[in-house]
């Protein structure tokens, strides 16, 4: 299973994705699962996959060799659309590319083809944006009402976001509440599982702010995992106890 969650506020974007693929409980590895394509000054741009691992590779390829504009009869590619609405729309005609070379045969062998894709970033010109893509090749966008995207397993990891995240929250609070999420997601489902990859992209800095592979031994994740577990056990031990049955 798969876990990735994107937040869009003020200041910028996270994006983090865990990297365990499993398919039965006895084979489990470790696939990168959040992508980025950048050129500093034109555009920054992160893509967190879910589904089906050979879906999800045959697209990421595609967006980068690219592929043949039907009316212009030129290669486009992701680093050649002009705003992040062109390559939302990029990323679903990839997926619609890979499912007409491989859709058919996957479902004559009963495998599903399973993708969604969270597609964050700016390009020069245009506004930070953040959107879900669909195996189908349509997508949501993240707006200021909701401001951030989850694929994969994210009922774990909702509640927190719920309950804090909305679009004036810091970027480094957005970061620490993104973890948390992860860190819940880990602890309740064995499908989800470290290293984590994370990812910040400042608002018109057109650039990648923070890269980082979060591992075992990772000091900042052991604390915050730590505290969040303490602060939970007593929040709940200050609430007072139910009265009912008590009269």
């Amino acid at each position: 299973m798969t876990y990735c969650v994107g937040i869009l506020v003020r200041d910028g974007l996270v994006m983090i994705a865990d990297t365990r693929t499993n398919a039965g409980l006895d084979n489990i590895a470790t696939f990168r699962k959040l992508h980025l394509f950048q050129k500093d000054g034109d555009r920054a741009i992160a893509i967190a996959t879910a589904g089906n691992l050979a879906v999800s590779q045959s697209v990421l390829n595609l967006l980068s060799e690219g592929i043949k504009n039907p009316e212009s009869g030129e290669i486009e590619t992701i680093y050649s659309l002009p705003s992040m609405f062109k390559v939302a729309q990029f990323v679903g005609r990839a997926i619609r590319e890979v499912y007409r070379i491989h859709g058919k045969s996957m479902e004559q062998q009963a495998a599903s083809f399973d993708v969604t894709m969270l597609l964050g970033g700016q390009v020069a010109g245009g506004r930070l944006r953040l959107f879900m893509v669909y195996s189908a090749g349509n997508f949501i966008e993240a707006t200021a009402d909701t401001p951030y995207l989850q694929i994969g397993e994210h009922k774990y990891g909702k509640p927190i976001l719920d309950r804090a995240v909305t679009s004036e929250t810091g970027l480094d609070e957005a970061l620490k509440l993104g973890l948390v999420s992860m860190d819940s997601t880990i602890r309740s489902n064995l499908g989800v599982g470290m290293p984590v990859d994370v990812c910040t992209i400042r608002r018109d800095a057109i650039a990648v702010d923070i890269s980082h592979r979060i591992d075992r031994n990772d000091a900042y994740f052991a604390d915050l995992r730590e505290r969040w577990s303490a602060a939970l056990r007593a929040a709940h031990q200050a609430i007072p106890a139910p009265p009912y049955g008590r009269d």
